[in-house]
């Protein structure tokens, strides 16, 4: 296993920041982002970048990229958000069943959009995707 793939709606918030914690933690891996209604050529919204650069971790960079089915079935492992983009990528892509997992899977728990809304909801969310990445990593170190 070698590629990662995180996934949420807007490409904008929440998989730009757990790409880039991902990425630093594991730099032997290829880890990418998309959305599933992304706001394509969009960069990070401001309050994810802030955080983000308060961890060290620069995604500035980073521009909105839809899912295709291409790089949803090249991916090893694909990570998205929440229950309802499990169920809408798998009935897309019956191919990738198997590798689509929620990040929050072991904690059974969703990780909610903070689009839009206040600084809290980004740090919310930023702790959902905390937990759900150290619960990853700790799986995926034993491979």
């Amino acid at each position: 296993m070698n590629s990662i793939l995180v996934v949420c709606e807007g490409n904008i918030c929440r998989s730009p920041m757990a790409q880039g914690l991902l990425a630093a933690a594991l730099p032997a891996f290829q880890v990418s982002s998309a959305g599933t209604g992304a706001l394509v050529g969009m960069p990070a919204d401001e309050t994810a970048v802030r955080l983000m650069q308060s961890r060290g971790v620069d995604i500035t960079r980073h521009r909105a990229t839809q899912i295709t089915r291409t790089a949803c079935l090249a991916a090893d492992l694909v990570l998205v958000m929440d229950a309802v983009q499990r169920r809408e990528l798998e009935g897309r892509y019956p191919q990738a069943c198997g590798r689509i997992f929620r990040l929050g899977e072991f904690s059974k728990g969703d990780i909610p959009d903070p689009y839009r809304k206040p600084e809290k909801n980004f740090r919310d969310a930023l702790r959902l995707i905390d937990d759900g990445i150290g619960e990853w990593l700790h799986r995926l170190q034993r491979i």
